[in-house]
């Protein structure tokens, strides 16, 4: 069979960065994130957060190939802010929903327990 080993969709390998940075050359403000071992789980998360920022122009995701397990953002912002800002904002921002979630579904488990 010709599929890659399943651990190389999660383990990074000796010498791999998680993430890269591209900055686009012809378009201002813009840059790609390469996001290894990431799919789409991660890629609509964080194109939906860096949408909600109103200085953000452009954000859309792609994956190559099925078989290449990275992940492409590409991040457009207004002149005063620059994609790194866009895209670490984002994340935190996106860290702190996932953390709130995960408390109130705690709360609601330890809420249904102590009703039955």
């Amino acid at each position: 069979m010709n599929a890659p080993p399943s651990f190389e969709s999660f383990l990074l390998l000796e010498g791999e960065k998680k993430l890269t940075i591209e900055k686009d050359t012809k378009v201002p403000n813009a840059a790609s994130f390469v996001i290894l071992k990431e799919d789409h789980t991660l890629g609509n998360a964080l194109r939906a957060q860096l949408l909600r920022d109103p200085k953000v122009t452009f954000a859309g995701y792609r994956i190559p190939h099925p078989l290449e397990y990275q992940l492409i953002i590409r991040v457009q912002t207004t002149p005063d802010y620059t994609p790194q800002e866009a895209f670490s904002n984002a994340i935190t921002d996106l860290s702190s929903e996932v953390s709130l979630l995960e408390e109130r579904f705690k709360q609601a488990i330890q809420d249904k327990r102590e009703n039955e």
